[in-house]
């Protein structure tokens, strides 16, 4: 049986702790066995981090200290497997410059909010796979910095200031031995809720996430 490790906490307008509950069920329903923690106390126990297959974190804004960093980005790099979203994920312990490396982007603003449309990007994916080509969404924009290396997986087009730009949404990457997903979708867990097919989506990165775990 797969273990993840989901962590909540910082900002509440992101209903973490609802989130949590919410990808706990997901996870458990997908065979999981998940410890869901209100804390960051566990991440700098680089050993106990291992045992998991999937991190999952969500927790807007805050800080890490030096020894939860290490043990976070260690087990990574070692081949657990980080799946998460919005700014759960994209919007976490701002300034961590290797933890927003790991995770291959970071939240930089989101001037609209409101409708918009998420393209996939034509690259084949189990994560992806089954959506239509393009869908409705309405939230919060997210402009995000990335790092190059990135698989896109969906973008969307950014109007601001008088230009546009193809801005991701989705995206995987590696960090060492390990697989990263995020989404930058899903501000609470009612909006994941209220976007089934979007919230099986994330479901799915987080699984790809968890199967690339060396035996």
């Amino acid at each position: 049986m797969k273990k993840a490790l989901i962590f909540y906490g910082g900002w509440d307008g992101h209903t973490p702790k609802e989130a949590a509950e919410l990808f706990e069920a997901e996870l458990k329903s997908k065979s999981f066995e998940v410890k869901v923690e209100g804390s960051l106390d566990s991440l700098s126990d680089t050993q106990l981090l291992r045992g998991f297959d999937l991190i999952v974190p969500i927790w807007t804004m805050g800080s890490l200290s030096k020894e939860q960093s290490k043990g976070l980005l260690e087990a990574v790099r070692g081949g657990v497997g980080l799946g998460g979203f919005h700014g759960g994920t994209g919007d976490a312990f701002r300034g961590d410059i290797d933890y927003e490396w790991m995770v291959g982007g970071h939240f930089l603003g989101h001037p609209h909010v409101g409708d918009y449309t998420v393209e996939l990007t034509g690259v084949k994916s189990p994560i992806t796979a089954g959506m239509p080509q393009s869908f409705a969404y309405k939230s919060e924009q997210y402009y995000v910095m990335v790092d190059p290396a990135i698989e896109v997986l969906a973008t969307t087009i950014y109007k601001h200031e008088g230009r546009e730009t193809a801005m991701p949404v989705v995206w995987t990457k590696s960090w060492g031995k390990g697989r990263v997903f995020y989404s930058s979708l899903g501000h609470t867990a009612a909006e994941l809720k209220s976007y089934p097919e979007v919230l099986a989506m994330t479901v799915r990165g987080m699984l790809w996430a968890a199967a690339g775990k060396p035996e």
